[in-house]
């Protein structure tokens, strides 16, 4: 099953290359099967060069949403997390609640979802370490591709969409650099 953008208002694929392109953002994409978990993701990693990332869609207890984007081997203790934050305790969102929010599915959450969130309801929180990889891979909004595309530019596209994005170390474990080349 492919997932797609979830509302008529939701952003298409198209729609944020389009963006991306009047940023002057370069990005590459390649198309694959449906991959719904980072343990799916892996199989790619041979034609997928750069840093392979996992996207956490958390909610705390006093209803702020929050996209934590990190490498996809951080270990991420939410406990931890939250106070790093000043946040109350997390929890998952829902997947009615993602598509409300960021207007993608679940196995498609990706930080260009922000181009959705109009209402800037989400804090997009991004795992400084992750930013040392280049280029990032990402879901350009469904799982059937993932699109690289540079630190700096994803930080530039962010703050286009109305986010600036949290710069926080999520995990006391620095993960490994393996994602910068193909095994």
């Amino acid at each position: 099953m492919t997932t797609a953008p979830t509302s008529p208002a939701a952003a298409t694929p198209a729609d944020l290359f389009a963006c991306l392109d009047r940023l002057g953002v370069p990005h590459r994409t390649v198309t694959h099967p449906p991959v719904f978990t980072v343990e799916e993701s892996q199989g790619l990693r041979g034609t997928i060069p750069g840093g392979h990332t996992k996207n956490l869609f958390l909610k705390d207890k006093r209803g702020t949403l929050f996209l934590v984007v990190a490498l996809e081997d951080a270990v991420i203790d939410l406990k931890g997390l939250h106070r790093r934050l000043d946040a109350a305790r997390f929890s998952f969102g829902s997947a009615e609640l993602l598509r409300e929010a960021l207007g993608v599915e679940p196995g498609s959450v990706t930080p260009f979802a922000a181009i959705n969130d109009t209402a800037g309801r989400v804090t997009v929180v991004l795992d400084e370490p992750m930013l040392a990889h280049d280029p990032l891979n990402y879901h350009p909004l469904v799982n059937t591709m993932t699109t690289a595309i540079a630190p700096g530019d994803l930080l530039r596209f962010l703050r286009h969409t109305g986010h600036e994005p949290r710069l926080v170390t999520v995990s006391d474990e620095a993960p490994a650099r393996s994602g910068d080349s193909p095994d």
